[in-house]
């Protein structure tokens, strides 16, 4: 097994750093063999921090050492000490220059972290303790310098030069090399540094900010690409303009420049001045990328670019704070796609997103606070709890607040931390002091771990006109968190009459007069802060509906004893679109979790007609944008997942969800056919060439609806519908609709279809087999097949030409895929896809342990499974436990989840 068990890194060990880096004078001679960085470092020593014992420890892994001089004089070997994690200087004075030179091997560094190749390209990801691969530094987030950057190269293979801030001239140089020098002014820590090279392609538009200044940008891309960064550039200028209205915040440097190169980690870096992204989330046209990619890119291109002021500008601390950069701009570019789109149907999104990665996260063994208080590797926190639930809690304080109180609070935030490394604490005392409120119990919010559970009851007393709701909080017991704390959350509430309008709220004891009410207020937010707290609403004729947690107020699970008939009629009638949605999920999860236990258990007619009524609501014809909105009807039709449904099991029925599932998509087919025809029909536009493609979020609604339909007939197929299936694959101008259609065609029996769905792959395949990014897609979608041959297909294509363990994006394709992406497989009862997985992770953690590690989420949670499943999974979970020199990224997670290891 692991032989030297790594170290655990503690929260409450935080001590300042002993020396600060004023200024850092970097020169690169790159070549992808081996690269030679020359570092020049202004350091003394940190007023701030306790005196150690005067010898300067910097942070340096896989570096060979090729010359050390301070102040000019070169050091003998008695002076200095190297080891495989650091070069420790002696006795070093209190302000001094230290110069070292380094040699290292791009080429070989398949973890993707420092400085390494893609393609023909070298590029950086220094997050988040990257940097110390490149040169010996103090690679943490609270030491934060000021670079200037000399990058040479062959101008042959590396003619474009790029690194942070803003351009500082080129050279010819007499060996025939080329000089690109470049300033950042601005001080930052090591992991925001970054440098790219190679021979890319350049999208250039222009920016004009506030205060009248043009900014140029960017857009770096393999030669070939050029035609697939329009909505990357949009989304850029856009999300500029939102960050200016909304925040106040404008663009600082002279330029903002992004890179896509094809082998990253994670989806994008929001480097200072120089993002370097997944190609994946920046390379988009309508014939290779789907609606939803297209989603994707203009979040993300707003989360890196809102990182400037949340994240560069002010900074972590220390990588417990990563939710306080993280956390803060994901929220904002929540916000920001909700603006650009439907809100209703964004908050749908964030949330299913919320519950289905997060949730499951918070009560497995991989559970911890948003602010971590330990970590063995901190690549593996860059989790849906630091991001999601964070956000979440930003969210819960800008609801408290108030959007004028929040905007003042983070224009207090922006002006007193700019420059500085920063807490979560200082986020929200600086929430507390501009909205006036009192946040001592929201923090626990950061330190506890576990999803809080609100049990509603409720009472009405026809005589005294009174509602009244109960709600008790209580927040389960966590790997190293037994008891837990009452929390202060926001619920958000709302009441129905009998015709499904909402009636005006007053609480017991407010004034008709003053209380805001009067003018019709019909949404509450109620702060929970006790274990139990009443609230009495009066001047109700008669007993309503409750719209509880509207919006998603708080990230809890709700338990409330709706009816069937409760939950039909606010899936008709409720004002919050979110609400909506949940009660149509709810309805939905309570008859499926019956079916699962009751395998004979018929669809009750009253489910059928909730959908026949449902579809009714769908516009009238393709045009029309007064109607109900598509998307959110898409999303009101759509059934649970089968990992949301398993994640309300306490022994999860993989084989029962998956065909209870199944059961319900074919009833609901086969005896609502005319009507799913009928919705098709009026939304199909055949023939449309490639350049009318609308992007607005009306039209991709009506693609969503559409396709949401099409699977719906597909689980009740004849030839007929097998035609139409054909159709859309053959005859659709867009990605959306022939990844929806060929999706459709893969999962028909063969029975019914024939060789339909192989030949539309072969052809999808023939069609886009030099575009990587689709290509993609074609693995997912085989490894996602339901068909009982998957695993053997998954096997098969490991071996395909296009396959390389070497590109994160093709692993996630196809290994993520199937182990994430298809319970039934994965999971099947002979646990051979935990072995196939098991084998994977062996395979990869030596190349890349990021990667590796985040592919075991799936068996983390075995313990919610059968005996016999959760034998297997143990039994390869040891195995992998077993093995000499595993990173310290997997054995953080295997031994976590087998309980031997809580850090």
């Amino acid at each position: 097994m692991y032989r030297t068990t790594p170290p655990v890194i503690r929260r409450e060990d935080y001590r300042p750093a002993e020396f600060l880096i004023d200024q850092a004078d970097l020169r690169f001679e790159l070549d992808a063999g081996q690269t030679l960085v020359e570092a020049e470092l202004s350091l003394r020593r940190n007023p701030a921090a306790p005196r150690g014992d005067g010898d300067l420890h910097l942070d340096g892994e896989q570096l060979e050492l090729l010359d050390l001089t301070l102040d000019g004089r070169r050091l003998p070997p008695a002076e200095y000490r190297v080891d495989e994690h650091a070069l420790v200087v002696r006795r070093v004075p209190d302000r001094f220059r230290l110069r070292t030179r380094v040699q290292i091997h791009p080429s070989a560094n398949t973890a993707l972290e420092g400085l390494y190749v893609s393609g023909d390209m070298l590029c950086t990801q220094c997050e988040a303790e990257g940097f110390r691969r490149i040169t010996y530094f103090l690679d943490r987030p609270d030491v934060m310098s000021r670079y200037r950057v000399t990058l040479v190269a062959d101008p042959a293979r590396y003619p474009v030069l790029l690194s942070n801030g803003n351009p500082a001239g080129t050279e010819e140089l007499a060996d025939g090399r080329r000089l690109a020098r470049w300033d950042d002014p601005f001080p930052k820590p090591s992991y925001l540094f970054a440098v790219v090279a190679g021979d890319l392609a350049l999208v250039e538009d222009r920016f004009v900010t506030a205060s009248g200044r043009e900014i140029p940008l960017r857009i770096f891309v393999e030669p070939g690409n050029r035609d697939k960064c329009d909505h990357a550039m949009r989304s850029l200028k856009a999300a500029m303009r939102w960050d200016e209205t909304r925040y106040g915040r404008e663009y600082d440097l002279d330029l903002f420049m992004i890179v896509a190169v094809s082998h990253f980690n994670m989806g994008a870096m929001e480097n200072k001045g120089l993002n370097v992204f997944n190609d994946k989330f920046v390379l988009a046209r309508p014939d290779t990328a789907t609606d939803a990619d297209f989603a994707h890119i203009e979040g993300v291109v707003a989360h890196e670019y809102f990182h400037n002021w949340t994240g560069n500008r002010i900074t972590c601390r220390d990588w417990f704070q990563l939710s306080l950069k993280e956390g803060f701009t994901v929220y904002r570019d929540q916000e920001f796609s909700a603006d650009q789109g439907s809100r209703g149907v964004k908050r749908i999104e964030d949330v299913r997103l919320l519950r289905s990665r997060q949730f499951p996260e918070d009560a497995g063994p991989m559970a911890h606070p948003v602010r971590p208080d330990s970590y063995i590797e901190i690549n593996n926190f860059y989790t849906a709890t630091v991001y999601e639930k964070g956000a979440e809690l930003v969210r819960m304080q800008a609801g408290l607040l108030g959007p004028e109180r929040f905007r003042k609070g983070t224009d207090l935030y922006f002006e007193r931390f700019d420059g500085q490394a920063v807490t979560t604490d200082d986020f929200v005392a600086c929430m507390e002091q501009a909205g006036g409120l009192d946040l001592t119990q929201f923090r626990r919010w950061y330190a506890q771990a576990g999803t809080p559970v609100l049990e509603c009851a409720d009472h009405y007393d026809a005589d005294a006109g009174t509602y009244t709701l109960e709600i008790r909080q209580h927040t389960p017991a966590t790997p190293g968190q037994a008891d837990k704390q009452p929390l202060h959350i926001p619920f958000a509430v709302g009441l129905l009459d009998a015709q499904g309008r909402d009636l005006p709220l007053r609480l017991a004891g407010e004034s008709a007069a003053s209380e805001p009410t009067a003018a019709g207020v019909c949404t509450r937010m109620l702060e929970l802060r006790a274990p139990v707290e009443r609230f009495t609403f009066v001047g109700l004729a008669a007993r309503p509906v409750p719209s509880l947690l509207r919006g998603f107020s708080a990230p809890v699970r709700l338990r409330y004893p709706y009816s069937d008939a409760d939950l039909t009629f606010l899936m008709a009638h409720d004002s919050d679109g979110f609400n909506r949605w949940d009660a149509a999920q709810t309805l939905a999860q309570r008859l499926l979790l019956r079916m699962v236990e009751e395998e004979a258990l018929s669809v009750p007619d009253s489910f059928v007609e909730a959908f026949r009524q449902a579809l009714k609501e769908a516009p009238v014809d393709a045009s029309a944008d007064t109607q109900a909105d598509p998307a959110l009807l898409a999303e009101v039709l759509t059934l649970p997942s089968e990992g949301y449904l398993a994640d309300q099991m306490d022994c999860v029925d993989v084989d029962g969800i998956h065909r209870a599932r199944e059961t319900l998509a074919a009833t609901l087919g086969a005896l609502l056919r005319e009507d799913l025809l009928a919705v098709y029909e009026r939304h199909w536009q055949p023939g449309a060439e490639a350049g009318d493609y609308d992007l607005s979020p009306a039209a991709a609604g009506r693609r969503a609806l559409r396709n949401c339909v099409l699977g719906y007939l597909g689980q009740a197929p004849d030839a007929g519908i097998v035609a139409l299936a054909q159709r859309q694959f053959d005859t659709a101008n867009n990605m959306t609709d022939v990844i929806a259609a060929l999706r459709v065609l893969l999962e028909m029996p063969v029975d019914v279809a024939g060789d339909a769905g192989e030949r539309a792959l072969a052809a999808f395949y023939r069609r886009w087999s030099q575009e990587q990014l689709v290509l993609d897609k074609w693995f997912a979608l085989q490894a996602q097949s339901s068909r009982p041959d998957t695993l053997a297909r998954v096997k098969g294509l490991m071996k395909h030409p296009q396959f390389s363990l070497a590109n994160p994006n093709r692993v996630r394709a196809l290994i993520g895929a199937f182990a994430s992406g298809n319970p039934l497989r994965f999971h099947a009862e002979d646990g051979a896809g935990y072995g196939f997985l098991a084998d994977r992770i062996l395979e990869l953690d030596p190349l890349n342990p990021q990667i590796a590690a985040r592919l075991l989420h799936p068996m983390t949670r075995w313990r919610r499974y059968d005996p016999g499943r959760q034998a297997l999974m143990q039994r390869q979970l040891e195995r992998i436990l077993e093995v000499d020199g595993l990173s310290s990224d997997v054995y953080e997670v295997v031994s976590r989840s087998l309980g031997k290891d809580e850090g």
